[in-house]
């Protein structure tokens, strides 16, 4: 597996991205257009994530995205129907925790760990938009996205391998958690 995201892949990924957001912009009135580009985000990082492990061929990451695309959206799914909040718009009882949440955080988290920061920044600011979008149109609490966030979140710690681009590492102590810096040269 290569280190790093190649920076003229992730341009290009990058680029399909804003294309996409270009073309939705000119949909419907303005709030409809804030709520719409987070919509493409949600579908536009998992496709990232995906072409990622394609592009550097990284079979190893991409059955780990699987795994944490599974594990993070089936839990996700069980809470749902065991904790049965209200969304704020009152349409059902299925708002916490986020599923839209869940799935744009598990890409920018396996993003981040597998392909460092360069590339996990963008896709962390992507997945937050998406949160943001979702509580935007009264859909979430903001503790259903934070929620989603930190479920994705964990279970990509748990199961994705950091890339040798990873210089940050959250370790388990006897008293809690610790983070660890890496410095090569």
């Amino acid at each position: 597996m290569k280190s790093r995201l190649n920076r003229r892949h992730f341009n290009w990924l990058s680029s399909v991205s804003v294309i996409a957001l270009t073309l939705i912009s000119n949909l419907g009135h303005a709030d409809d257009r804030w709520i719409q580009a987070g919509e493409v985000l949600l579908y536009a990082l998992p496709l990232t994530a995906a072409t990622a492990t394609y592009t550097l061929d990284d079979p190893e990451g991409r059955s780990q995205l699987v795994m944490a695309y599974g594990i993070t959206l089936s839990s996700s799914y069980v809470l749902k129907g065991l904790v049965e909040r209200e969304r704020p718009d009152g349409t059902d009882d299925l708002s916490f925790p986020s599923f839209s949440a869940a799935s744009a955080f598990t890409s920018a988290a396996f993003i981040q760990r597998r392909y460092g920061w360069d590339a996990g920044l963008p896709a962390y600011l992507a997945a937050s938009y998406v949160g943001w979008s979702k509580v935007y149109s009264d859909r979430h609490h903001p503790t259903d996205v934070f929620a989603g966030a930190a479920l994705a979140w964990g279970v990509n710690q748990w199961l994705v391998e950091p890339g040798s681009a990873s210089q940050f590492a959250l370790l388990p102590t006897d008293g809690g958690m610790a983070l660890a810096f890496q410095l090569s040269f």
